[in-house]
């Protein structure tokens, strides 16, 4: 993914719109990390990593 592109649509131009920071729980309210959309009784959570992108200069 290149710098631009929106990260919810793939091959669209951002547009600043701001949708990809908002709560899932509360449409009204930016992200702020709180978690409580993550629900799990594990120990640890993980996210798996498929793709590193480096910047290219």
């Amino acid at each position: 993914m290149k710098e631009g592109y929106c990260v919810l649509e793939e091959g669209v131009l951002c547009t600043h719109c701001g949708e990809c920071t908002r709560c899932d729980l509360d449409p009204n309210k930016e992200c702020d990390n709180c978690m409580r959309c993550v629900k799990s009784r594990a120990d640890y959570l993980a996210v798996e990593v498929d793709e590193i992108i480096e910047e290219e200069d």
